[in-house]
């Protein structure tokens, strides 16, 4: 039983590092690194239109009404920002539009997050034109036919910006070319990081006007050094792409050898990062082809989204055309608001399936409590009352073992020339005294996917990123800054071991002592929200053994006849 209770928390630590292996295997191959977020508001003037705009070669290639994978051409020249781009904000998101080439958003700034708990001058920006890092979108509309088209090399002209007594903003930006009259309005509601983009499309010309609308996101990602022990710099930093039902995770040596192709309604594509997401969403119902590039040598991924099926503009006609990006964080009330399945960004890995319910407890608690750190402390009462009669049974046996204990180190010394003498005499000590050696085990086995799920809740959920408890503790999604929260849960976890039958091994002894000092060594860099949880745990754990070993020594010393 105690080789078992050695190897379970062994398997429990081989567990955890897998866990932090993997992660940083799958979400820190590629990072972008901090770049000057306090953006200046730059002077809007009006771009020159260009009615004679031909088609560009090499954009997205299409074959009939059919679009197909579009060739690379070559690396997009990374740009200064433009003097004329056009600001256009709310009360938490400011997007830059650059009129000069497609009208498109090419920056974006969250005005209510910053890069650090005691920085509030950086602000967090999720699109850029940054040379080293760019990453921003390309809109635009296909001709079929070969005709002018309104792509994102054309120029537009910025006609003005709109706001309505509601709060909501609106840019309307305008293009000629060939008889086709293309408007295209941006529309930003206070407290949304929606921001829809409508295009009306007019038929002045003598024929029919067929095309397709389609999306680009495209990133250069530059690699840079990162701290094993920082929270932030492990998180999957890359692609998606949503089919309606899940989500495919987009990796760079994987595109690099076989780029992806697929077709879906109600998809959408997205980079994701740590906390925050940056996604095109077609219509609804809307039937899209969803590719996905990367350019390895570059470090240049492209996810792009075109319309599968063409629409005809008659002459004199008028068409309407809807998509909305989300450039936000992962707030997953709002994401849902959005598009059912777009709150799914938020990554929870394998154990979503728990981490989910274990969150909406978790917000719940929030709701009412308003801090964080007690929200936590309250869920893991809640877990604990879960398993509180597994548990109990547990700490009987436990207590029973702990009294046994003077008897099986007698048969370990009566015996320990011959081991299957000590194993027969062993198996009838605990037969007559009715111990399951193994129930001490499964409750600590039963729990670590818990663990394991609620420590993705703590990592993943932005609701809790920066989040103050109480005292030295203002960030429950980073380490402890003083390491006096991993020492009280290494505290803990000793006080609770000695409450617990040791092991006659002396070896296994010395193991089991040494697991509070291994785990307050791992603990110390994680984030001081799961700190917070085990060690609430640990003490939750304390007191219902204290309390059973008590009624099993009262017991005792009553004798079997009180």
């Amino acid at each position: 039983m105690e080789k078992l209770r050695v190897l379970l928390w062994a398997g429990f630590l081989m567990s955890l590092y897998l866990v932090y292996s993997q992660w940083t295997a799958d979400y820190a191959t590629v990072k972008t690194p901090p770049t000057n977020n306090t953006v200046s508001a730059p002077s809007r003037q009006t771009a020159k239109p260009n009615p004679g705009a031909k088609p560009s070669s090499g954009v997205l290639a299409l074959s009939d009404t059919k679009p197909q994978l579009f060739q690379q051409t070559g690396v997009p020249e990374s740009e200064d920002l433009p003097a004329n781009l056009v600001s256009l904000s709310n009360n938490v998101l400011e997007v830059f539009i650059n009129p000069d080439k497609g009208a498109d958003i090419v920056e974006a700034v969250l005005m209510k997050y910053f890069l650090s708990k005691n920085d509030t001058e950086n602000k967090v920006q999720l699109l850029t034109l940054n040379k080293n890092s760019y990453h921003y979108f390309q809109t635009g509309l296909l001709s079929t036919i070969g005709k002018a088209e309104p792509n994102h090399q054309q120029r537009f002209d910025y006609i003005r910006t709109n706001r309505t007594n509601n709060g909501t903003k609106s840019a309307l930006f305008s293009w000629e070319g060939g008889g086709i009259l293309v408007n295209k309005t941006y529309v930003l509601s206070e407290d949304s990081y929606e921001v829809k983009l409508i295009y009306e499309i007019k038929n002045r010309s003598g024929g029919e006007y067929p095309y397709v609308q389609y999306s680009q996101i495209i990133k250069k990602d530059a690699k840079v050094e990162r701290s094993m022990f920082d929270v932030e710099t492990y998180s999957f930093d890359g692609g998606i792409i949503f089919n309606g039902e899940s989500y495919e995770k987009l990796y760079p040596d994987d595109l690099v050898e076989k780029p992806i192709m697929v077709s879906h309604q109600n998809g959408w594509a997205a980079n994701i990062k740590h906390h925050f997401v940056v996604a095109a969403i077609p219509e609804a119902e809307s039937s899209f082809s969803y590719q996905a590039t990367y350019d390895l040598d570059n470090s240049l991924g492209k996810i792009s989204a075109i319309g599968e099926t063409s629409k005809i503009v008659f002459p004199g006609g008028v068409e309407k055309e809807e998509m909305s990006f989300y450039i936000g964080p992962k707030l997953q009330s709002k994401l849902k608001e959005l598009r059912p399945g777009l709150e799914r960004s938020v990554d929870y890995g394998r154990l979503s399936f728990l981490s989910k319910p274990l969150f909406w407890l978790l917000d719940k608690i929030h709701s009412f409590v308003g801090n964080w750190g007690l929200s936590i402390i309250l869920v893991t009462f809640c877990i604990k009352l879960v398993f509180f009669r597994l548990t109990e049974s547990s700490g009987k046996s436990m207590a029973k073992m702990r009294e046994l204990a003077p008897r099986m180190k007698a048969i370990q010394e009566r015996y320990k020339d011959d081991k299957q003498a000590q194993s027969k005499a062993t198996m009838e000590v605990y037969k007559k005294e009715n111990v399951n050696p193994l129930a001490g085990c499964w409750p600590m086995l039963v729990q670590i996917p818990f663990f394991i799920a609620f420590y993705w809740v703590l990592l993943e959920s932005v609701e809790i990123r920066q989040a103050p408890f109480f005292l030295w503790i203002q960030d429950l999604s980073s380490r402890d800054p003083y390491f006096i929260l991993p020492l009280l849960m290494g505290a803990g976890m000793f006080f609770q071991q000695k409450l617990n039958p040791p092991p006659p091994d002396p070896m296994q002894a010395k193991v089991m002592n040494f697991l509070p000092v291994m785990f307050t060594g791992m603990f110390a860099f994680f984030p001081s929200g799961l700190v917070l949880y085990w060690f609430t745990n640990s003490l939750l754990s304390i007191a219902q053994q204290w309390r059973i070993n008590k009624k099993a020594g009262m017991k005792a010393n009553r004798g079997p006849g009180s």
